[in-house]
């Protein structure tokens, strides 16, 4: 996979470059009112143009533009959207180097205040629900790493499957599941014991997982097999595999706030495929934008984002109608997407 110099941590530390919707460009199209498009904010990492680019407003619209110094991935926010966490990537191979980490982000300065530990090479974490745990995936040595959010440091490091990426948790917090593109497995992990309790094999190529509301259930997206797979989370079994169609390339999901439908972004064709996690039929498909990766739902689950990799830029859709009401565009390379409390910044409150 393409790599990238580090940067010092100095220049992770740099003053946010604040950049206008104006500067950047308007979303294309007009988008409609959203009565809660005011209250949450949407981040997406790029990972070519080394930034995390800001969305907020009615309509969206980026409002600014956060360096990063190196690669950015997977991110999340806190339950408070106090906090942004962005997996960072550096250009050392198998070691963690200077720019590996996870960069702690103020989102009401949008400012860098703290860097994590979470091993070589994080691409995706999960954090637990009471805020204190992050669980990453490090991709180039096998491995995930589990680091407490208090101090900053890494608790333990567990080995998984080849290539690690994809990584959830359970809504209880007990469990986590990190998928290994290489060796075709979903490893356990029990949060308690910090270990790995199990792993079974699923299609080749897994890359997101995804976890029900209630827990009983996850969902796990395989990229060359071009399926989703059902598991049930008490087993561990896979309960149904079910076929996306020919050329699909499935990479993210999300699951709606009652458990479906579920959303899978459909790389390849440039679509979101919608599940009906009852029946496991398909029951819509959804042009997006170039190479959608990174997936994620407001919490009323009436909008939808992608992050577009190739067209850099994010469609944003109306879910009951299923169509895009809004091209945004972000930085070079989107990736990953959260979406959380929108926060009181400097500009705000003036």
């Amino acid at each position: 996979m393409t790599r990238y110099l580090p940067i010092s941590l100095a220049l992770l530390l740099v003053a946010t470059d604040v950049t206008t919707a104006a500067q950047r460009g308007r979303s294309a199209g007009t988008a409609k009112p959203n009565p809660e498009s005011r209250h949450y904010a949407v981040y997406v990492s790029n990972e070519r143009s080394l930034s995390v680019s800001v969305i907020e407003g009615d309509p969206d619209h980026v409002v600014a533009t956060i360096p990063v110094g190196t690669r950015p991935r997977g991110l999340h926010l806190s339950a408070d959207g106090r906090r942004l966490y962005v997996a960072l990537s550096d250009n050392a191979q198998r070691l963690q180097g200077s720019g590996d980490g996870i960069a702690v982000i103020d989102t009401g300065t949008r400012r860098i205040v703290q860097r994590f530990e979470a091993g070589s090479d994080p691409e995706q974490f999960a954090i637990a629900p009471d805020g204190r745990y992050l669980y990453s995936a490090n991709e180039d040595a096998g491995t995930a790493t589990i680091t407490d959010v208090a101090t900053g440091k890494a608790l333990a490091t567990l080995i998984v499957g080849i290539e690690p990426e994809g990584v959830g948790v359970s809504p209880d917090g007990r469990w986590v599941y990190v998928t290994a593109e290489t060796s075709n497995t979903v490893s356990v992990v029990n949060t308690l014991q910090r270990k790995v309790a199990a792993s079974f094999m699923v299609d080749p190529r897994p890359r997101g997982v995804a976890f029900s509301p209630d827990g009983r259930r996850a969902w796990v997206t395989t990229e060359i097999g071009g399926s989703v797979h059902e598991i049930d989370t008490a087993t561990r079994r896979v309960l149904r595999t079910l076929p996306l169609g020919p050329g699909a390339k499935p990479v993210g999901v999300a699951v709606g706030p009652g458990g479906a439908p579920v959303y899978i972004a459909d790389g390849a064709g440039s679509r979101v495929i919608v599940l009906d996690p009852q029946t496991g039929r398909i029951g819509t498909s959804i042009a997006v934008g170039r190479r959608p990766w990174g997936i994620a739902l407001t919490p009323d689950g009436r909008r939808l984002y992608t992050a577009n990799g190739v067209s850099n830029d994010v469609s944003v859709v109306d879910t009951a109608a299923g169509t895009v009401i809004a091209t945004i565009r972000a930085g070079d390379g989107p990736w990953g997407i959260a979406i959380g409390p929108a926060p009181r910044t400097a500009a705000s409150t003036n």
